[in-house]
């Protein structure tokens, strides 16, 4: 099929995967309210025209804790990517570093840590959730230490997993054992492509960053219930305190969408934040990442590093949260679905997809180029950006 934007990146991996994957990767919690406001939302953003400004020399990369990005986007961490393509993240890495940005790896990935920084040549940042087992939180943060991590996202939404009823439709939860085991066989079954590409000549199927804790050949349905049964609902800001001790690089806090929450993250010593409702996938009628971000902005803009994620499915995307106040932006199912479509070329593809959809946003608003990296707030909705980006409004 002829792909000319992300919606058919998001087709053509409905088509090759298991329907039970394609459903984890593509759903929201409850009744996934949240999850249409981030796209809707951040559509809503109106952008400024502008005319006859000379912009022949874009330029839309950005330097972010001392790394040039090509463009302000990164691959957002996403559990499992690695079974959507053959060793899919390493494929995803390969694709970011030829392209100039960044992906960041989830702790659940299927790839681990060292596999995707041998596999590409460059380490990824690195997310980590806070997990009952402080032991394996300290393990993972020494791994991504070892591997030249150069940043550590730490992902603070998940005190308890939100309810995802596409999930238990499909097969993926509530159903373990042989019986379970059965159903996703008979649906990755009826994916040959897959089958070959990933069910055999992608093995092993393991989550590489916690096989050793679960084995090697644990089923997905044991995972997903052993995930939901360590995620620590007792952490607290001390614990932030601690992972900071523990990290001696750049600290990424992921899930603020309260500007109080933003105040405490950057006391307790967060270099940045990542503006998101995890995708939908959470707390169901949570705000959306695009209205929680100029409050947000307004309230520690200028003392941390604001970064965003939540219904990316453009360039001009990109542009709306950089004119919101967002330094960059993470893109989350864009990726996995251009993953399961092409592997690395589809993720090759969608990257330059963003950037020319990027440029073309610029040159239309007269943004020549973005904010240096001491100018944290490119604009605010009620407030021109002239280099800095197109004003949004509501």
């Amino acid at each position: 099929m002829i792909i000319a934007d992300v919606g058919d990146f998001r087709t053509a991996a409905q088509r090759r995967l298991p329907h039970f994957l394609f459903e984890y990767i593509d759903g929201g919690s409850y009744q996934q309210v949240s999850l249409a406001r981030n796209v809707s939302d951040l559509a809503d953003i109106a952008l400024d025209q502008r005319v006859l400004r000379d912009v022949s020399a874009l330029d839309p990369s950005i330097t972010l804790f001392g790394q040039r990005l090509a463009l302000p986007l990164l691959l957002a961490p996403v559990g499992l990517a690695g079974l959507n393509a053959r060793r899919g993240e390493v494929q995803a890495a390969r694709a970011v570093k030829d392209a100039g940005t960044a992906l960041i790896l989830s702790t659940v990935s299927a790839c681990s840590i060292e596999e995707v920084a041998a596999g590409s040549g460059t380490p990824p940042w690195f997310q980590l959730y806070m997990l009952r087992d402080r032991g394996f939180v300290t393990a993972m943060i020494e791994r991504a230490r070892a591997a030249a991590c150069p940043v550590l996202v730490f992902t603070v939404d998940l005190p308890a997993p939100g309810a995802r009823y596409r999930d238990r439709r499909s097969g993926l939860s509530g159903a373990p054992g042989l019986a379970g085991d059965l159903r996703r066989l008979g649906q990755a079954l009826a994916r040959p492509g897959w089958c070959w590409d990933v069910g055999l000549m992608g093995r092993p199927l393991s989550l590489g960053n916690v096989a050793g804790v679960l084995g090697a050949a644990t089923p997905l349905g044991d995972f997903l219930a052993w995930l939901g049964n360590n995620f620590d609902p007792s952490a607290t800001w001390a614990d932030l305190e601690w992972v900071r001790s523990q990290w001696p690089g750049p600290l990424v806090v992921k899930g603020i969408l309260h500007p109080d929450d933003a105040r405490a993250a950057v006391a307790a010593g967060a270099d940045g934040i990542v503006v998101s409702n995890h995708g939908g996938r959470q707390l169901d009628g949570a705000l959306s990442a695009v209205k929680a971000l100029p409050a947000i902005v307004d309230a520690v803009g200028g003392s941390t590093r604001i970064l965003a994620d939540g219904g990316v499915r453009s360039g001009l995307d990109i542009l709306r949260y950089r004119a919101l106040g967002a330094e960059a932006v993470l893109a989350g199912r864009a990726w996995v679905w251009a993953l399961a479509a092409g592997g690395q070329r589809g993720v090759a593809q969608l990257l330059a997809m963003f950037e020319a959809e990027l440029r073309a946003a610029m040159a239309l608003t007269g943004t020549v180029r973005f904010s240096p990296e001491a100018g944290r707030v490119s604009a605010s909705p009620a407030e021109g950006a002239g280099e800095n980006g197109g004003r949004g409004r509501d």
